[in-house]
């Protein structure tokens, strides 16, 4: 499937959808680009999600962008397994600021199972985290993760039978 929006905005579609699909025996990955891209591949502007995503916003299993979701993650803010940023919540965390995570690196504040910061695990640590609103709304998106997972299962499902 390959839709874009008549819509353009300097050059680019306001919405591109692609989805792989097989040519001659193989798979051809979908690579969507515009200012809301949904795809194998997605470049957006504004927002992108897919295997391979990119964006202001971006959510994906590699994710590059300002925040970014994804198994890797990496932005100024990142959420992931495998997170990189100014700020980075994650199974493993390396932030410039602030990391939250299983280990959590970072240049001023980190908290959890290893940290390793100016401030690691402390009182001044623990202040940063709850008074900041990244991290507060990343800790409640890492709460219910698993159901965000199971809605994204069930809008794929519907989507499915609708062809």
């Amino acid at each position: 499937m390959d839709y874009q929006s008549r819509a353009r905005l300097l050059g680019l579609p306001l919405i591109h959808i692609a989805t792989g699909e097989q040519v001659d025996g193989g798979y051809r990955r979908g690579i969507a680009k515009g200012w809301i891209a949904v795809g194998d591949v997605a470049v957006g502007v504004l927002f992108g999600a897919g295997g391979l995503a990119t964006g202001a916003v971006c959510v994906g299993g590699i994710a590059a962008g300002g925040l970014a979701l994804g198994g890797l993650a990496m932005g100024l803010a990142a959420v992931g397994g495998l997170a990189f940023g100014l700020l980075a919540v994650g199974g493993a965390a390396l932030g410039g600021s602030g990391a939250l995570g299983g280990l959590a690196i970072a240049g001023e504040f980190a908290r959890g199972g290893v940290a390793l910061a100016f401030h690691a695990n402390d009182l001044s640590a623990d202040e940063y985290f709850n008074g900041h609103p990244f991290f507060r709304s990343a800790t409640l998106l890492v709460q219910y993760s698993m159901a965000l997972v199971a809605l994204a299962f069930v809008i794929a499902r519907l989507a499915r039978r609708s062809r």
